[in-house]
């Protein structure tokens, strides 16, 4: 408990163990509020037909991976109430916030600090409490029992955050082409509720609350007070999302980047502290089940001629997602499983790395293939692969950078950036 952000004692400096490495500070440099991060009225009342609404949030997805829906028809007494308790949460006593405290991450309802204290190297101005909470009845019982009307706000902001959800994927699915109802049942079973905490900070140059990332799941709902915080990456440089009353910031996942077979986007963000007052902001991340398989959908594979990603399990994505490889001269953090090559044969995974490196999965069973392709900023990457006698080798160039050859481990092998 004494690793809480919130609970620290007269902070004058950023702790060491919070101090990002030069490269990755953001420093005093002022990012400006966007205002052309789209703001899309999903209320009917001032005669704009439901294909007009489709249009603009396909648009925002495919342009930023990021908008912002007012008139949505949650209550502003809902998402009042939600916030409230979410600060009177973190303003508790240590000792009634303690029993929660966890750095299992397979805990149902955890509070934790940074992103995975034990294990990283640098931590991030962030203290969070998560847990599952769809359907409520299965998990109410395990949410915390304080403040005292926690369960019941957050009972009802969840089943709001539902529906909310389910109307934007309905819309999004629509805007696709795909049939009513696609995007339900296991491929948006799961509903993650997660209060951030972001304390003020006596050095905001030195340290974030969330590092550079893009969200794994399928699509997220953010309710965030006034304090600003929030920041897209897009074009090569970061944005300001400016907070508006009322309203809720949507970003797409990578699943819906999969299904979409890449037709829409899921944006890199990160969240800036502030020196004068904390910040809150509730995130739901709505998830498709374990055992779900992900591809792109195949009335859009048929339409644009070739699937760019391949099938797997949502929970094989999860695990990728979430290792990493360490030793002293590579860190890869595993992001989007990529599949290169434009027949569906697929000689390639892809993996997009958090920190915009690339590792190449290659399958032995797969056909040689070489070609120029594009990284997520837009760089172009030259592979070739070949089989020798010990199986197969790959060799790329990227951004004009020559890089290495590894012979393969069982059944894949691989390459890295140093």
């Amino acid at each position: 408990m004494e690793n809480l952000v919130s609970k620290m004692i007269n902070v004058e400096s950023v702790q060491e163990s919070y101090v990002l490495p030069l490269g990755k500070r953001p420093g005093k440099l002022i990012v400006p509020l966007c205002k052309t991060i789209p703001v899309v009225n999903l209320g009917g009342g001032d005669g704009r037909d439901q294909t007009e609404i489709i249009q603009q949030i396909l648009k925002a997805s495919q342009e930023f991976g990021f908008f912002q829906v007012i008139n949505h028809g949650v209550s502003v007494k809902t998402s009042s109430d939600m916030l409230s308790v979410a600060k009177e949460f973190f303003e508790m006593p240590v000792e009634d916030i303690a029993t929660l405290y966890s750095d299992d991450s397979k805990q149902i309802c955890r509070v934790c600090t940074s992103i995975d204290y034990d294990k990283e190297e640098v931590h991030y101005w962030r203290d969070s409490l998560r847990h599952l909470c769809h359907p409520v009845e299965e998990y109410m019982h395990l949410w915390p029992q304080k403040p005292t009307i926690y369960r019941e706000v957050v009972a009802t902001y969840s089943v709001e955050m539902r529906k909310l959800g389910s109307r934007l994927l309905d819309l999004i699915g629509e805007g696709l082409g795909l049939e009513s109802g696609y995007f339900g049942d296991e491929l948006s079973s799961e509903e993650l509720l997660m209060i951030n905490n972001y304390p003020a900070c006596p050095d905001p140059s030195l340290t974030l609350g969330l590092p550079k990332h893009s969200d794994p799941n399928l699509i997220t709902l953010l309710l965030q007070e006034d304090v600003y915080g929030l920041q897209v990456f897009k074009d090569g440089q970061w944005i300001g999302i400016e907070p508006l009353p009322n309203a809720f910031v949507v970003n797409l996942g990578h699943q819906l980047q999969i299904i979409s077979n890449g037709m829409l986007r899921s944006a890199d963000h990160r969240v800036v502290t502030n020196s004068s007052v904390a910040r809150t902001t509730v995130a739901t991340f709505i998830h498709p089940s374990s055992e779900c398989i992900i591809e792109p959908a195949k009335p859009l594979v048929k339409a644009h001629g070739s699937p760019l990603y391949r099938a797997f399990q949502y929970k094989e994505f999860n695990s990728n997602y979430r290792a990493k490889i360490k030793d002293k001269r590579w860190r890869l953090e595993l992001g989007l499983l990529l599949l290169l090559g434009t027949d569906g044969g697929g000689i390639g995974r892809m993996v997009e790395l958090l920190d915009c490196s690339l590792l190449l999965l290659w399958s032995l069973a797969a056909p040689t293939r070489e070609g120029w392709y594009r990284d997520r900023s837009g760089a172009v990457m030259e592979v070739v692969a070949g089989y020798g006698d010990d199986g197969a080798a790959v060799s790329w160039r990227w951004r004009d950078i020559a890089v290495g050859k590894r012979n393969p481990l069982h059944s894949y092998c691989g390459g890295w950036f140093k």
